[in-house]
């Protein structure tokens, strides 16, 4: 047992550093030129929020391994567990809370702030919007925690008598217990003998249902809109390919339609800046920045679509060639990924929605690679949920083209403002939350008897006010309705290729 405990500390020692390592060559690879070599102190929060987001999704599956310590164990508390899970649990989600409400706001104000102010101003008006925040959030997490902090179990009243052990047992389906008069059947008990059980919960594991419920809301949007537009998004891209490379007078005047509109675009920004400067940044002016963020995303897409269709260079046959071979790899990845969505949402709807449940489902399937070889489950885990959290990201891009009320951060190979990086660090800790609560209900065979389940399956589900929302499958169901319309959006509309927009102007 000693080497097993061993073997567990340094696999999640060696994990945390290589996420680390992996976390620091994201951030490197993909900031914007002019973030480099300054900006340090978000870079060092984009560090921190990823690492602490991948090692969250990677505790389920140390939970699970860590109660393999006990396995010989009669009960639980007959032996002493490697890691205090419960304990590390509540930390990390403590730290994502903060980072999300708290620390990430405030790195986003200080580097979106008013360049030609001073660093101390900067940092002012940053710690204004944070301790404003700061005592809201403080003053509603108090008053909830203390008008309906507690948790409502509801358990079963089951009584027997005690006799001397006799030789022969005489029991029946209608003398289940000893005495005769008693209820000691879970599975007969009447409807009188199930009774309230209700405990005021401890304030950390409050501030992470709570956590998890705004997290929730955000992951049955984007998460459901996403698990159908990551993979449909990769195989239409495939399907409104360049067929053919276009006309050197055909490319001329795409690029001059192209230049025209960015001159527009440039004279927007400019007046918007203006805008700024006199003051006047209104409900209208954060309109029309919106518009300008999205028109210029489009226009870049544009233009990147066009040096796809008109290679130029020596290497113009190789240019269009890789080309080719890029919307290939599109389309393999999107097939893949539509096979892993479908058996998400069939999971979901056998295994949860279904009561009882059909089948385990995956969890048998994690079950079973597991005794193939130990950490094959584990990793075919890992991957179900990081899947998940690129559904999310995928779904917030979807819907922020679409919708002008979301903002839209999109993130571009060496070319990702540390603003972005900030905003979608920032939802992928808020949605981690909900994707590890999400799991382990989802595979809650597979993650029995974990400190996960004691906090996300028996407390959060439990909670005065909101375990009718886990009870009834809100957020379960509108996943996957959501998914089912994104489906029936991409089928209808997915295959048109998108016609270039108009003269762009400013709403007046």
């Amino acid at each position: 047992m000693g080497d097993f405990n061993l073997a567990l500390v340094i696999v999640a020692v060696v994990v945390c550093i290589l996420v680390f390592i992996f976390n620091v060559y994201l951030l490197v690879n993909y900031q914007h030129p002019d973030d480099a070599n300054q900006a340090y102190f978000p870079k060092f929060v984009v560090v921190l929020g990823l690492s602490v987001a991948a090692i969250s999704i990677l505790m389920l599956p140390a939970d699970v391994a860590n109660r393999q310590a006990c396995r010989h164990s009669i009960y639980n508390g007959a032996c002493n567990l490697t890691l205090p899970m419960k304990d590390l649990w509540l930390a990390v989600y403590i730290l994502d809370a903060v980072l999300v409400f708290f620390v990430i706001p405030f790195a986003m104000f200080y580097y979106e702030g008013d360049q030609e102010k001073t660093v101390g101003k900067r940092i002012k008006s940053a710690l204004l919007w944070v301790v404003t925040t700061a005592i809201v959030c403080g003053l509603v997490l108090g008053i909830l925690y203390g008008l309906i902090g507690k948790v409502d179990f509801t358990v079963m009243h089951l009584s027997s008598t005690t006799t001397s052990f006799p030789s022969t047992w005489d029991f029946s389906s209608s003398q289940q217990c000893i005495g005769g008069t008693h209820q000691c059947s879970a599975y007969s008990a009447s409807a009188s003998s199930e009774k309230t059980w209700t405990m005021r919960t401890t304030f950390p594991e409050y501030v992470v249902a709570l956590a998890t419920i705004v997290g929730s809301v955000l992951f049955a949007i984007f998460g459901g809109v996403g698990i159908a537009c990551l993979p449909l998004g990769l195989i239409f891209a495939f399907i409104r390919r360049p067929k053919a490379v276009i006309t050197r007078s055909q490319y001329i005047k795409e690029a001059t339609e192209l230049g025209k509109k960015a001159r527009e675009m440039k004279k927007a920004a400019d007046n918007l800046r203006q805008e700024e400067k006199s003051g006047s940044k209104g409900r209208k002016w954060r309109k029309n920045v919106k518009a300008v963020e999205k028109e210029l995303l489009q226009l870049e897409e544009d233009v990147k679509l066009l040096e796809e269709m008109y290679p130029q260079g020596e290497k113009a046959e190789t240019s269009w060639a890789l080309t080719i071979l890029g919307y290939l790899a599109k389309l393999v990845l999107g097939i893949l990924g539509l096979i892993v969505s479908v058996v998400w949402v069939a999971h979901i709807v056998i295994y949860l929605l279904i009561n009882p449940p059909l089948s385990p489902f995956l969890n048998e399937v994690f079950i079973k690679l597991d005794d193939i070889w130990g950490l094959l489950g584990t990793a075919a885990f890992a991957f179900f949920c990081f899947y998940l959290l690129l559904a999310v990201i995928a779904g917030a891009m979807m819907l922020g083209l679409r919708l002008v009320f979301i903002t839209i951060h999109p993130m571009k190979w060496g070319a990702t403002l540390m603003n972005s990086f900030l905003f979608n660090v920032g939802l992928i800790l808020l949605c981690s939350i909900s994707v590890i609560q999400f799991c382990s209900t989802a595979f809650a065979y597979y993650a029995q008897a974990t400190a996960a389940q004691e906090i996300f399956g028996h407390t959060l589900q439990s909670l005065r006010g909101i375990r009718y929302l886990y009870k009834y499958n809100v957020f379960q169901i509108a996943f996957v309705c959501l998914a089912g319309l994104t489906f029936v959006y991409y089928a209808a509309f997915g295959w048109r290729r998108r016609k270039p927009s108009g003269r762009f102007q400013l709403s007046t």
